[in-house]
């Protein structure tokens, strides 16, 4: 393509045959290229682009007497980028354009912008907006655009929308696990994600020589054993085993009234603690854990498919009746209310809402029994197991699998809309402008973000009103990635903490608990040497973070950072502030715009005291083809909550089309009653 001043004449483009041609601009009709050409650096307003394309864009064909006018012109406008997209007319057998349009007389070289000549020509630009007055007839440029070569075709033709079986908005660790599940089955599937790297709150990231994991360190769903260890599970099914550093210790609780507890991996390490400290209360601490291992092992004796899936159900409880029995007496229980029946010291019964706060950042009551059932005893079934090289490489393993079964992820994919027909979900269109289509499409954004912003419907389905009815979103958080000195922690330093100080009353509040990993302490190579890296995590709502300056917000993070540090001082590791050696502050404006989460949520939260996890939504939706996956899909937040999630709709989205048995009859019956049970919650 060339860009060149009104006046000179156009320099004419090589073309094989020059009896089909008009002039020598274009050449005969081709299959496409995408090409990449450098383009001039000016300003122009969409109102020009606008009024100036439909009058000046010609497509020319030798048979024609006069240049037919493109059509369906639109114009969209970003900061920093303008994007004009227009189809040119079927009937015309030739594929080139010329586009004048309006631009600054002094123009230079700079940028590279991509075209993709399809059915669709798709031109980026890099304007910046500029001022119409001072804009000229002298100022007008004429570009001549030539195809010549063959390539692929651009995504959006109707060729290409049943090129996938699935397309995952997303790349978390719910959506990751159903992109390769389902890619194993033998589905193409194509991964999107707005980021440069995949993971969302299990990503990574590095800066200044140091490897911080964005969220938790504390990995569940790890070990080499049992059904639950469904990390290590979905790694295996893309082929992949990663080393890993099993943790001693899983959490250290540091608590008011200098209540201090070390949850160890071995199950009768932690139990001696805690009845040490609680002797009068043993028998009830015996039997409240005795339910969670109750609940445990059933689940860890099935199979784990979809529960909206009736041949495996019904297959799971014919074998397995007690265990299923078992689960569903639990379904509609919460934590705290179990923990009542068999413990009364209230110091007692504050400690487990602390531990099911770690879980689902709520307390005991608000807390299902199934949920917290899965941690409370994974940790001593199958461990916390750091990997090696941080908790990011989890995600790159998983889309490197993802990758190697034939199917793709996109990266700097930035999903706009979901895109419906006839009511069914066929479809996704990014923000560049790019079209994708598949049978089915599966959301691993939150459903806040899956209904109020990718499907823009007036009215939200019955299901979705039932869920905001029920549940909200959790709070964010204010995170602190840090490096110190690493002389300044004692030899004996666990690797998680949890710290509330003060009064049990702050353990929901903002800032008013401290969560805190070091995974140096088990990984040194997330670090230079004599260095070590801290994780730390305090609850903080969007609300708090809105309509400052950009000089107040910086002040603000950096005076509540500064207040959380000292705290940790004061606890644990006297001398911290002086042993920082790096320091970088996330807000839950922080959260909002990196894993692209409404508020910067971590997942919902029920409005009230819920009937366990009877309200949940699983993975279908009210709309045909569309899914969801991740901590808004039953059974809700956690490492091995969403990988749970991931499993169970790959093993659907299977049944649906076509690669997994399916009884459509017995389908819609099983759909019908766990929509009417969900309406008893």
């Amino acid at each position: 393509m060339h860009f060149l001043a009104y006046s000179p004449p156009p320099i004419p483009l090589a073309s094989p045959s020059t009896n089909n041609l008009r002039n020598s601009y274009f050449s005969p009709h081709v299959r496409p290229k995408i090409h990449n050409f450098t383009c001039f650096s000016t300003e122009i307003t969409s109102t020009q682009f606008n009024s100036c394309i439909p009058k000046t864009s010609y497509f020319f064909n030798s048979n024609l007497t006069s240049p037919g006018l493109v059509g369906l012109c639109s114009f969209v406008s970003k900061p920093k980028w303008k994007k004009l997209k227009f189809r040119l007319s079927d009937s015309l057998d030739c594929k080139g354009v010329i586009l004048g349009f309006y631009g600054t007389e002094n123009f230079i070289s700079s940028q590279n912008f991509r075209v993709s000549c399809v059915n669709y020509v798709k031109l980026r630009y890099g304007f910046n907006g500029i001022d119409r007055r001072k804009v000229g007839s002298e100022g007008r440029l004429r570009a001549v655009m030539n195809v010549d070569e063959v390539v692929e075709r651009g995504s959006g033709g109707d060729e290409e929308r049943e090129n996938y079986d699935a397309i995952v908005i997303g790349s978390g660790i719910g959506g990751l696990v159903a992109a390769t599940q389902l890619a194993v089955k033998g589905a193409k599937v194509l991964a999107l994600e707005k980021y440069v790297i995949p993971g969302g709150s299990s990503g990574f990231y590095e800066k200044a020589g140091y490897t911080f994991d964005v969220g938790s360190s504390v990995m569940f769903g790890f070990s080499d054993k049992g059904n639950l260890n469904l990390i290590t599970q979905s790694l295996a099914a893309v082929g992949c085993k990663m080393e890993v550093i099993p943790d001693p210790t899983t959490v250290h609780f540091h608590l008011p009234d200098n209540l201090s507890v070390r949850v160890h991996k071995e199950y009768s390490d932690f139990i001696t603690e805690l009845t040490t400290r609680f002797p009068q209360e043993k028998e009830g601490i015996f039997k409240f854990y005795g339910v969670c291992w109750k609940i445990f092992n059933a689940l860890n004796s099935l199979e784990l498919k979809s529960l909206e899936e009736p041949i495996y159900l019904f297959g799971q409880f014919f074998q397995k009746p007690l265990e299923c029995l078992t689960l569903a007496y639990y379904l509609p229980q919460n934590t705290g209310a179990i923990a009542r029946k068999y413990i009364k010291d209230p110091q007692l019964l504050s400690f487990i809402d602390a531990e099911c706060f770690i879980v689902s950042t709520v307390n005991a009551m608000q807390t299902p029994m199934i949920n917290a059932s899965m941690v409370l005893c994974d940790r001593h079934f199958g461990g916390i197991n750091y990997p090696v090289g941080g908790v990011g490489r989890i995600a790159k393993s998983l889309a490197q699998g993802l990758i190697d079964q034939g199917s793709k992820i996109l990266y700097k994919a930035n999903v706009r809309d979901i895109i419906l027909e006839h009511g069914k979900a066929v479809g996704v269109r990014l923000s560049d402008g790019r079209e994708f289509y598949a049978r089915t499409v599966i959301s691993n954004a939150t459903r806040w973000d899956t209904f109020g912003k990718l499907l823009k419907a007036e009215k939200l389905p019955k299901e979705e009103e039932d869920f905001r009815r029920l549940y909200v979103k959790a709070p964010s958080f204010l995170s602190i990635h840090m490096a110190v000195k690493a002389d300044v922690l004692p030899p004996d330093t666990d690797c998680h903490h949890f710290v509330l100080e003060n009064d049990w009353k702050d353990l929901e509040e903002a800032y008013g608990s401290i969560f805190l990993s070091i995974p140096t302490i088990l990984d040194s190579s997330l670090a230079p040497s004599g260095h070590h890296i801290l994780h730390i995590f305090t609850t903080s709502s969007i609300d708090d973070w809105q309509g400052l300056s950009p000089a107040d917000y910086n002040k603000k993070k950096e005076l509540i950072a500064d207040e959380i540090i000292g705290r940790l001082e004061k606890k644990l590791f006297p001398g911290l502030k002086s042993s920082i050696l790096f320091k970088e502050v996330g807000s839950p404006r922080t959260h909002r715009r990196f894993l692209a989460r409404d508020s910067g949520t971590y997942g919902p939260m029920p409005r009230s005291i819920p009937k366990g996890l009877l309200g949940m939504p699983f993975n279908t939706t009210a709309i045909d083809g569309l899914y969801c996956v991740g901590d808004s899909c039953f059974p809700g937040q956690g490492v091995i909550a969403v990988a749970f999630s991931g499993i169970m709709c790959a093993h659907r989205v299977a049944a649906d089309i076509g690669i997994e048995k399916s009884s459509p009859i017995l389908d819609a019956a099983l759909l019908r009653l766990l929509r009417w049970l969900r309406t008893l919650a």
